[in-house]
C-alpha cells in the first residue's frame, strides 16, 4: 500500500548535469549488461559466473576487488582521500523457476537445486536489475571522483533469496577485512510501481522472515479401513486450521503477522492412508516479542492437535539458518537521502509507504550497527499499470512470478541514478 504523502524537498540538490548525460551514455552497454545477467542466472550459493563478471567490471574500473567472500560473495573497494566510508550492495541469485514471459531475452537456463534434481533458474525477483544498476553506478562514480570523497564499498552478495548470504559475507569478515561502512544503501524493484517512480519506508521497512517445517506422523494403512489408522493428513488439515487462529485470535491486531501453510506434501496413492505427511510455512512479522509468539504457538498447536487424535508428536523444525530478520530504514538516513532522490527525480515520483510483509536480509547490516537505506524503485509500464486496476483486471506479475518482465529501460535509469544520488548525498563533496 502506498501512503498519499509526498515529499517535500528541502535544500537537496539534483544530480550534476554530467552525471545525466554519463548516464544517458552508457544506456546501451548497461542494457546489455543487463541481457547477459538476465540470461544467465544462477541459484543461491552457485552465483560463481555471476560473480567472476560483476568482479571484471570492477576491476576494470580501478576497484581493488576481492572474490569469494561469504562463498560466491565480491568486495570491491575504491579509495578517494578522506571521507566518509559508504556501502552500496547488490544481490546476485536468481530462482528456480521456469520463465514463461514469451521475451527474446527470456532465461532458458538451468542448474541443480540443493538436492541434486535438475530445475530452471529465472531472474524473477529483479536482481539482474539490481546488479546492472549497481555496476552503473560504480561507473558513474570512478569515473567523476572529482565529485566525491572518502571510501566506497561496492559489495556483490550472495543467497539473498534464501537468506543465508549477508550473514555468511559477515561472518566471513565483511566488516573487519574491508572498510566498515558509516552507511549502507541498496535498492530492490517493485512491479507494482510505474518505472520512474519510488518509494520507501522510514524506520520499519521489511519483515521478519522464518521458514517450519513440520513432519506429522500417523499410522499409515489401508484407506477403507481408516479406524485401525491415524490419519496424518486429517491431522495436517487440522493443524493448517489452527495455525491461523495464532494469528486471529491470539496476536494483536495492531502487530503485523502471517502464518502461510505454502506446501502440504503426502500420500502416493488414492486408497492408501500415508504415515506421514509434510508441511513448509512461512512466518512473517516485526517485532522479536511477536516472532517469538507465533513460532511457540505453531510448535503447541502442532503437538496439541496431535495429542487430541493420539498420534505421535510431530517435528517441528524452526529453521534458524533461514532466518531473516526484520529491515529498519534509519530514520535520520532514509530522511534525508529520501529528499535527495525527490530533488533528483521530482517530489511527485518519490513516496513514502507502509512496510510489507516481504524479507530482505540487507537488514544483517543494519543490525550489525550501520546505519542502512533500501528504497524500491517502480518496473511496470503506467499503461500497464493502468489497465490492471481497471474493474475485473488481472493484476500485473509479482516477484516471483514466472511472468514477471520488468521494464528495463527506464528501470536502470532511475536505478543508477538514485545509488549515484544516495552516495554523492554522503560523499560528495561541498
Amino acid at each position: 500500500m502506498v501512503i498519499g504523502f509526498v515529499l517535500l524537498c528541502l535544500g537537496a540538490e539534483p544530480l550534476p548535469q554530467k552525471v545525466n548525460q554519463a548516464v544517458a551514455s552508457q544506456l546501451t552497454s548497461l542494457l546489455r549488461d543487463y541481457t547477459h545477467l538476465h540470461q544467465n542466472p544462477e541459484l543461491s550459493l552457485q552465483e560463481v559466473k555471476t560473480a567472476s563478471f560483476l568482479a571484471g567490471k570492477m576491476r576494470s574500473l580501478g576497484f581493488e576487488v576481492t572474490e569469494k567472500v561469504g562463498g560466491t560473495g565480491v568486495v570491491c573497494v575504491l579509495k578517494n582521500g578522506t571521507g566518509p566510508i559508504i556501502m552500496v550492495r547488490t544481490d546476485t541469485d536468481a530462482l528456480p523457476i521456469l520463465e514463461r514471459t514469451g521475451l527474446d531475452i527470456a532465461s532458458r537456463a538451468q542448474g541443480k537445486s540443493p538436492s541434486g534434481e535438475t530445475v530452471p533458474i529465472m531472474h524473477a525477483c529483479g536482481h539482474d536489475i539490481h546488479m546492472t544498476s549497481w555496476i552503473g553506478a560504480a561507473t558513474i562514480l570512478a569515473h567523476n571522483k572529482d565529485l566525491w570523497q572518502g571510501t566506497i564499498v561496492f559489495i556483490a552478495q550472495p543467497a539473498e533469496e534464501i537468506g543465508v548470504g549477508a550473514k555468511a559475507m559477515l561472518a566471513d569478515g565483511l566488516f573487519t577485512r574491508f572498510p566498515k561502512p558509516d552507511f549502507a544503501f541498496a535498492l530492490h524493484v517493485d512491479g507494482t510501481l510505474a518505472h520512474g517512480e519510488i518509494a520507501y519506508s522510514v524506520g520499519a521497512a521489511l519483515a521478519n522472515v522464518d521458514s517450519v517445517d513440520i513432519t506429522v506422523k500417523g499410522k499409515g494403512g489401508h484407506g477403507s479401513q481408516p479406524q485401525r489408522c491415524i490419519d496424518p493428513i486429517v491431522l495436517g488439515a487440522k493443524i493448517v486450521l489452527g495455525l491461523q487462529t495464532i494469528v486471529s485470535r491470539e496476536n494483536d491486531p495492531f502487530q503485523p503477522a502471517v502464518i502461510t501453510v505454502g506446501s502440504f506434501q503426502g500420500g502416493t496413492k488414492h486408497n492408501i492412508i500415508p504415515s506421514e505427511v509434510k508441511l513448509q510455512i512461512t512466518v512473517r512479522s516485526f517485532s522479536d516479542e511477536v516472532r517469538a509468539r507465533l513460532l511457540e504457538g505453531i510448535r503447541r498447536t502442532a503437538k496439541g492437535e496431535a495429542i487430541a487424535v493420539g498420534a505421535p508428536e510431530p517435528v517441528v523444525d524452526i529453521r534458524d539458518h533461514e532466518f531473516t530478520p526484520a529491515l529498519f530504514n534509519d530514520t535520520k538516513l532514509a530522511t534525508e537521502t529520501a529528499q535527495v532522490l525527490g530533488s533528483t527525480f521530482g517530489s511527485e515520483r518519490v513516496k513514502v509507504r507502509a512496510p510489507i510483509l516481504g524479507g530482505e536480509d540487507f537488514s544483517r547490516y543494519g543490525r550489525a550497527g550501520i546505519p542502512v537505506f533500501m528504497w524500491f524503485v517502480g518496473t511496470a509500464s503506467p499503461d500497464a499499470l493502468a489497465k490492471a486496476k481497471a474493474p475485473g483486471a488481472s493484476a500485473l506479475p509479482s516477484l516471483h512470478s514466472e511472468f514477471f518482465a520488468p521494464v528495463a529501460q527506464p528501470t536502470i535509469e532511475v536505478g543508477v541514478k538514485s545509488l549515484v544520488a544516495s552516495v554523492l548525498s554522503k560523499a560528495g563533496k561541498k
